[in-house]
């Protein structure tokens, strides 16, 4: 059987045409005021979640009506998770007072909680599919 070079083109162009590229939209609410803004990070590992230095990209948003919008672009389908903090004073940094106790508001994807430290990717995990998602992540008193 003999294949036209169109159709091999065709067939060759399917084997090397990129993944698919997702959105994720992150919505942030029940922030305590509307000074400085929003820290948004994204992992997609647990060995570096929630490290400042292992996050994949970030986003650091305005706060407006109350919350804040992060849209993370053209991201491959799979497993996500997101540590978000509230920068009142808007010097950059996740202040933390004795003993690392967090003088900042902070949470986390899926509703995980941190008891004694961070919880674990699994616990913060979502999964974003091929046409994206939409979260929100309300903000921890």
């Amino acid at each position: 059987m003999r294949l036209h070079p169109l159709s091999i083109a065709f067939i060759l162009g399917l084997a090397v045409s990129p993944a698919a590229a997702a959105d994720l939209e992150i919505v942030v609410g029940a922030l305590v005021s509307s000074q400085g803004d929003v820290h948004v990070a994204l992992y997609d590992t647990p060995d570096t979640f929630p490290d400042s230095d292992g996050m994949i990209t970030k986003l650091e948003v305005p706060i407006e009506g109350g919350g804040a919008r992060a849209v993370f672009t053209n991201l491959a389908p799979g497993p996500y998770a997101i540590a978000v903090y509230h920068d009142e004073n808007s010097n950059d940094e996740f202040d933390q007072g004795f003993l690392g106790i967090p003088l900042e508001d902070y949470a986390f994807s899926n509703g995980a909680k941190a008891f004694l430290g961070p919880p674990s990717f699994a616990e913060a995990a979502i999964t974003v599919p091929a046409e994206g998602r939409r979260i929100e992540i309300p903000m921890n008193d």
